[in-house]
């Protein structure tokens, strides 16, 4: 199962997000402006990097940002 990482306000989350429903690929989304749990996961999985959105797979980073942008998450997130 894919899972996005990202925040509501984040052009890139949206413009993966709508790529991953495109292609037809099921996904689960995290806000980790909204959750402070997924907020943490994501930051272990990425080592600390703060950017979104993140997708990941079997618990395994497969990308970081979209089309080689992506939002930065405040430490106050």
């Amino acid at each position: 199962m894919l899972e996005l990482f990202g925040t509501p306000g984040c052009a890139f989350t949206a413009g993966l997000r709508e790529d991953l429903q495109w292609r037809g690929l099921e996904f689960i989304e995290y806000d980790v402006k909204s959750d402070a749990e997924a907020l943490k996961r994501m930051l272990r999985l990425t080592h600390g990097q703060r950017t979104v959105p993140v997708l990941v797979q079997d618990n395994q980073v497969v990308q970081i940002g979209w089309q080689g942008r992506g939002c930065v998450v405040g430490k106050d997130s």
